[in-house]
């Protein structure tokens, strides 16, 4: 009876110690992965984050822009060309002189010109002379037919004789006219105010009809002519305005959209804008410019254009979450302008989240990041 009572004694002893040794064994293996985690915290890297690397996600009114580029190009310009053939003289301007409207630029040798006109006048004057004759032989002859001494054929022949010589002499002075303005288009004069651009002939040089002489440019109104694709020009109107710079410069330029060419070009389709510039001091005709025209506002959840990261096969934001940081898929949509920044309206980011922005560049995912300060609401 002893013996079984030491059996029972030893089995339960040998119970209590094997539950005991196992609740060891499992605290200490907590304590090991507890000790695990802690040091795998330890050797995770820490971003720090300023409130300014973070903006939240949400809906924004933004202003829609279509980006346009050309060149510059005087409203008004013309090229001045020789009216007659001859020997240029008297040219002086250069490039950048400025002129005004009427001045004379140059002239051309009008010595023919002048003995054209002399002789024209000589021969309106030898037809007047005829007409003074043959008035005359009118004059006589109807005083003879009055009195009968001739037939009245005779007195008809004589105004057929006047008229004739009247006809001539008009003729005559209408030749004297082409002469004459033939001498005047001899100077040339400057049809527009503005700055001489190109000077294409030199003093002494015989020029053709049409030959051009110099080139003037209005720098007082500048367009920026615009090539659109046939998407984009659905939306332009005339009267959008636009924000401009010259190509590499820093000032910003308003201008609005005065005309919109009516047809495509042939092959590319494209249609042609034409955008006044608000300001044209310093500029010049042929400087490249860019910027976006205000094409229309639009609402949506919006992030910055630079937040949007590429570097995957699909664009996704860095957000943070539980102060980890995530990567959320989002479709991008229509641009804007919001303050001095471009955003793009987004689908896939929950409204308020916070974003990172793109100048802190890439950042794994789950990494834990801390702030210097607490996030504004």
């Amino acid at each position: 009876m002893k013996k079984w009572r030491w059996l029972v004694i030893a089995f339960v002893l040998t119970i209590v110690v094997v539950a005991g040794w196992r609740v060891i064994n499992a605290r200490r293996v907590q304590q090991v992965a507890q000790q695990e985690q802690l040091a795998a915290q330890r050797a995770q890297p820490v971003v720090e984050l300023a409130q300014a690397d973070v903006v939240k996600a949400q809906t924004r009114e933004l202003q829609r822009g279509l980006p346009v580029s050309g060149s510059l190009k005087a409203v008004n310009s013309a090229f001045v060309k020789a009216r007659v053939a001859g020997e240029l003289l008297d040219l002086k301007l250069r490039e950048g002189d400025a002129v005004q409207a009427g001045q004379v630029v140059a002239r051309v040798d009008a010595t023919e010109g002048r003995a054209r006109l002399k002789q024209a006048q000589q021969q309106a004057d030898a037809a007047r002379a005829q007409i003074d004759i043959a008035e005359r032989q009118y004059n006589n002859n109807k005083a003879l037919v009055d009195q009968g001494f001739i037939s009245r054929s005779a007195l008809d022949t004589s105004a057929n004789n006047l008229s004739g010589a009247q006809a001539t002499h008009k003729a005559a002075l209408a030749a004297v006219d082409v002469a004459r303005k033939g001498v005047d288009d001899a100077v040339l004069r400057a049809p527009i105010s503005g700055v001489v651009a190109q000077r294409l002939a030199q003093p002494g040089e015989r020029v053709a009809v049409d030959g051009r002489v110099i080139e003037i440019v209005d720098l007082g109104r500048l367009e920026m002519e615009a090539t659109l694709s046939s998407a984009d020009s659905v939306d332009v109107r005339v009267g959008q305005d636009a924000a401009l710079q010259v190509e590499g410069g820093t000032r910003t330029i308003a201008a609005k959209v005065a005309r919109i060419n009516p047809s495509a070009q042939a092959g590319s389709r494209s249609v042609l804008a034409y955008l006044v510039l608000a300001d044209t001091a310093g500029l010049r005709q042929g400087l490249f410019v860019q910027g976006t025209l205000a094409i229309g506002r639009t609402s949506a959840m919006a992030v910055p254009l630079s937040a949007v990261r590429t570097d995957k096969p699909a664009p996704y934001v860095q957000v943070i979450e539980g102060n980890k940081v995530a990567h959320k898929a989002v479709q991008p949509g229509a641009r804007g302008e919001a303050g001095n920044e471009t955003w793009v309206a987004v689908t896939g980011v929950a409204d308020g989240a916070a974003v990172i922005r793109g100048h802190v560049g890439p950042l794994r995912e789950g990494t834990m990041v801390k702030f210097t300060k607490a996030l504004s609401p």
